[in-house]
């Protein structure tokens, strides 16, 4: 066979750029989720002769071709949201996708160093490596968790290994697939042919199977009447206080019909003043709203009285109580790291609420009626760990955003697509409320149930219902799926170390 570490540097440059852009082409809106699985067999063979220099750069060049095509909405914040000139906002974002793709470098190196020469380490060792460096990238320097590959299988048969094992486990299983297929392309025997499709068989079936368990039940035989309330204010007037009233007056016209609704849901931010400074709007609607016995939940920028740092929150008007402060916040667009340097320096480290503090990493949940909501806030619905760690306990998940930052982008269908996988993994019915969409009520499978239009100011209504019990995952989190790719790891040293060192 022709040495794949012999290939020419120009096909190198072509092909793994090209492989790691099909795991975007997997993922929302194509969601051409086989295109994943090829990709993981691409990088299967790019990798499976070279040595550890060229892994780490053939690495670094298909991470550079994933997040080049996954996160290009970043350039619209830095360019239309953050003023900063095509040229800078190019750069900008071309370093960010070189930092990003330094992890599908390290894990190129680590593979082709450490795991390649193991028994069973392109089968088994390239998708545990593979998943515990997409945890290492969804924590480190606080965490980037976009564009995992089990994102792309939502709704395929594996999803149902999503209660059980998180968006880790389909990634995991993904990368099997791709594994399999070029590990029987390589061998080209009949039996391998048939070990590796008894391998997709078992996994894929079994998914398939798991599908239809019911780790959870009702909570109530009436579902909630919800009304998700979406202003498509556009982000250049959304601070600016002569559109102050404008906007107040938007959210009590479009909110006034939807009184008597169980829940009603405003986005983030939807009200762009601190709590604490917009009473002479906000009590009249709560007084409504409990007259009409609704709970409306809406993201409110908060700061306490005498306090010197303020919050991206959400709380709850009329029938119901509570209110969360955020706890993962995004760099640039909710604090600057590195405040003392760069603030000033140029527009996109200057922008609107840009200093809010972090919340503390225990919160009660709110109450909507009698019911006990999860709150998440833009952002946070990405950290499945502490999604699941705090939905376990409560009946359904609401989660706020403005996708504004992003525009007419790809990145509300892929952040969309995340929350889907949220409520497959807990259970639970998530209600996502956005600026321009795209907001959705989800089913605890995962499913969308309906959506508005983006772009539009509208208002979406349907019912939603509350759940009991829990998922494993919801249960245990992470850890397990972790602690399996981490053992197995350990497993196939010991056996090298033992056996096949020694009988060298």
């Amino acid at each position: 066979m022709h040495s794949e570490s012999a290939l020419h540097p120009l096909l190198v440059l072509t092909l793994a750029p090209l492989a790691g852009a099909m795991v975007t082409l997997s993922l929302a809106p194509f969601n051409l989720w086989a295109l994943g699985i090829l990709s993981c067999a691409a990088l299967a063979w790019l990798l499976s002769t070279c040595s550890p220099a060229q892994g780490l750069w053939r690495g670094w060049l298909y991470g550079l071709g994933l997040f080049g095509s996954g996160v290009s909405w970043i350039y619209v914040s830095i360019h239309v949201h953050g003023n900063a000139s095509i040229a800078l906002a190019a750069a900008l974002t071309a370093v960010f996708c070189a930092g990003m793709a330094l992890y599908h470098g390290v894990f190129g190196w680590l593979y082709t160093a450490w795991v390649r020469p193991l028994p069973g380490g392109m089968l088994v060792g390239f998708p545990a490596l593979w998943v515990l460096i997409e945890w290492l990238r969804g924590w480190l320097l606080t965490g980037f968790p976009w564009l995992y590959l089990g994102y792309a299988h939502v709704d395929t048969s594996i999803s149902g290994w999503g209660p059980i094992t998180g968006v880790f486990g389909l990634s995991f299983i993904c990368a099997v697939s791709g594994t399999c297929l070029f590990l029987a392309w390589r061998s080209g025997k009949f039996i391998s042919y048939i070990t590796y499709a008894v391998i997709l068989a078992t996994l894929w079936g079994g998914g398939d199977i798991l599908k239809s368990t019911q780790w959870v039940a009702r909570a109530s035989e009436s579902p909630l009447e919800v009304a998700i309330v979406q202003p498509n204010v556009p982000q250049e007037y959304k601070w600016d206080r002569s559109f102050y009233s404008p906007i107040l007056q938007q959210l009590e016209e479009l909110t006034n019909p939807l009184m008597g609704f169980d829940l009603v849901i405003w986005p983030e931010s939807a009200v762009p003043n601190y709590y604490q400074r917009a009473q002479d709007f906000l009590s009249p609607i709560e007084q409504r709203a409990e007259k009409a016995q609704t709970a409306l939940v809406t993201g409110i920028p908060w700061r306490p009285d005498g306090s010197d740092k303020y919050f991206n929150s959400m709380t709850v008007l009329g029938v119901g109580d509570g209110v969360y402060h955020k706890r993962r916040l995004v760099p640039f667009g909710e604090y600057v790291p590195l405040e003392d340097q760069l603030r000033g320096v140029i527009d996109f480290f200057d922008l609107p609420m840009s200093a809010f503090s972090a919340g503390p990493d225990r919160q009660s949940a709110l109450r909507a009626g009698s019911w006990r909501i999860a709150p998440y806030l833009c952002y946070e619905i990405v950290y499945g760990g502490m999604v699941g760690s705090s939905a376990r306990d409560t009946d359904l998940i609401i989660t706020v955003s403005n996708d504004t930052w992003f525009g007419d982008s790809i990145g509300p269908w892929q952040h969309l697509q995340i929350a889907q996988m949220r409520a497959r993994e807990n259970g639970r019915y998530v209600l996502r409320g956005t600026n321009n969409g795209i907001s959705a009520i989800i089913d605890q499978q995962g499913r969308i149930v309906s959506h508005a239009p983006q772009f539009q100011a509208t208002v979406l209504t349907g019912q939603a219902q509350a759940m009991l019990g829990s998922t494993p995952f919801s249960s245990f989190g992470n850890t397990p799926i972790l602690a399996t790719c981490a053992i197995a790891l350990v497993l196939m040293w010991l056996l090298y170390r033992v056996f096949w060192r020694h009988e060298e």
